[in-house]
């Protein structure tokens, strides 16, 4: 069972002080009675959304490794991940769709979505997420090939800058058995239908 979220208090008074001097910059008065609380709900929710600093992905996974001889496909999609893009800070969210063959060593297949979302809980770029997931797979289960494929909608581009609301970005990365075309083409075929 995950423990739950439990901000450092010290971390939110930090975080308080500087979204109160952010909210008089803007030209808001930070103590006007919908605002009074603001600044310390945002050091929690900052916490919160970037608490992947402090987690060990690999660990994640070892905590649930398994001896298993099988050695066909296993594929977990749809795995609901947010994030924050490090260059505005906004929000990013989607779904990343995992497969690996096994190697003699299988994970518990919550430990896979976890680590998704170990990494999506830190200031991130797609690109780098999905590449992050894929090295965490294959260096703790080497296993015969590691594919990762996320779909993204980015909501710096949807609120500001071209304002494109229903632009979705994709990103893809593999290793071993992924670099044929036709393991690829399983994969892809698995998570469309």
């Amino acid at each position: 069972m995950t423990q739950p979220f439990i901000p450092s208090e010290d971390t939110t008074n930090e975080i308080a002080q500087h979204v109160t001097s952010l909210l008089q910059h803007i030209g808001e008065d930070p103590h006007r009675e919908g605002l009074l609380k603001t600044p310390h709900r945002v050091g929690d929710a900052l916490q919160f959304l970037t608490q992947g600093y402090q987690q060990d992905p690999e660990a994640i996974l070892r905590s649930a490794l398994f001896e298993e001889d099988y050695r066909q496909m296993v594929v977990v999609k749809d795995i609901t991940f947010y994030s924050l893009c490090e260059h505005h800070m906004l929000p990013f969210f989607g779904k990343a769709h995992i497969a690996y063959i096994p190697n003699g060593k299988i994970t518990g297949l919550s430990k896979i979505a976890r680590v998704v979302d170990v990494f999506a809980r830190r200031l991130q770029v797609q690109e780098r997420l999905t590449t992050q997931i894929k090295e965490c797979i294959q260096n703790t289960l080497n296993p015969m090939g590691v594919m990762v494929v996320i779909e993204a909608e980015h909501l710096c581009m949807q609120m500001r800058g071209v304002q494109k609301q229903h632009a979705i970005t994709t990103t893809s990365d593999f290793t071993g058995a992924f670099n044929r075309s036709e393991t690829r083409e399983e994969f892809m075929n698995l998570i469309r239908g």
